[in-house]
């Protein structure tokens, strides 16, 4: 009880900013809303039920395993790479940091814009360029179709992640003491096996909280997306985030929206718990 002063305001922060709005959320897929928005009374599991009747529910939930592995996989494994490489004395690191910085300090819309103007099949420089070079006959529709404009949108999504992550595995590295790796160059242990077994293990606390901000914000990533597949017709280019947009903006299915809701914070507590089980990013040993 002496500690809750002290905790007291942390704890009405969470409650106001995380506990209320979850539990209204929850609330609201339990109503029956009008298009307006209108409460017209209880809903019970209707919504839920509504919900898991849509044909293309199962494929969108797919999209968006896919989409999630995808980018944080690839990320992670770029940014390690460059963290590795920005920890390293050379000209113009300084330069080089501070560049890394620009996908994440432009606005994600204005970075898919540019890449959508860029991949435009009619006046794209990108499709031009690969038309002047021999690669395409002529310019390709990469937005226009839901498969091509998928894998696009992970590229740009990769691309917008990348700075974050890197910056959040080069503290890791630069948390490290230097005479770690130097006592396994002592004893004969090759440039792999000191990464493997002294620098990684150490870096595995700055990976998880990449790994766990970076799911968060892909699953629940609206922006990329929406510009470079919002314009597809159906659903073969969405995830459940675009989906609960479509939902309340196109068919003003605001209940349905709010289950889909409370099932997209459902699955991402999920996977988060699971990986949090599995990787244990702290390396304390199960009890």
């Amino acid at each position: 009880m002496r500690a809750l002063p002290w905790v007291g305001p942390a704890l009405v922060l969470i409650a106001v900013i995380v506990a209320f709005p979850a539990a209204y959320m929850i609330w609201t897929s339990t109503r029956r809303l009008t298009s307006y928005g209108q409460d017209q009374g209880s809903a019970g599991l209707g919504n839920f039920r509504t919900l898991f009747a849509r044909p293309e529910l199962g494929s969108v939930l797919g999209h968006t395993i896919v989409w999630v592995i995808a980018v944080v996989l690839i990320t992670l494994v770029l940014s390690t790479a460059l963290a590795q490489f920005l920890n390293k004395n050379f000209p113009g690191r300084t330069a080089v940091r501070m560049s890394i910085l620009v996908p994440w300090a432009a606005s994600v819309v204005m970075t898919t814009t540019v890449f959508s103007y860029m991949l435009d099949p009619d006046v794209g420089i990108a499709n031009k360029f690969l038309v002047d070079i021999g690669v395409l006959h002529r310019g390709f529709g990469f937005t226009k179709e839901a498969g091509p404009a998928f894998v696009t949108a992970i590229a740009v999504a990769v691309f917008v992640s990348i700075p974050f992550t890197t910056y959040t595995i080069l503290a890791g590295l630069q948390s490290i003491p230097a005479e770690l790796n130097e006592a396994g160059r002592v004893d004969g242990a090759s440039a792999w096996q000191r990464y493997r077994y002294l620098t990684l293990p150490q870096l595995r606390p700055a990976i998880a909280v990449a790994t766990i901000i970076n799911i968060i914000n892909v699953f629940n990533s609206l922006p990329i997306l929406q510009v470079l597949t919002g314009s597809i017709a159906g659903f073969s280019a969405d995830t459940t985030t675009t989906l609960t947009f479509k939902l309340i903006q196109q068919n003003q299915q605001l209940d349905t929206a709010a289950a889909l809701s409370v099932l997209n914070f459902v699955l991402i507590v999920v996977i988060i718990a699971i990986y949090v089980k599995l990787i244990r990013p702290t390396g304390e040993e199960a009890r």
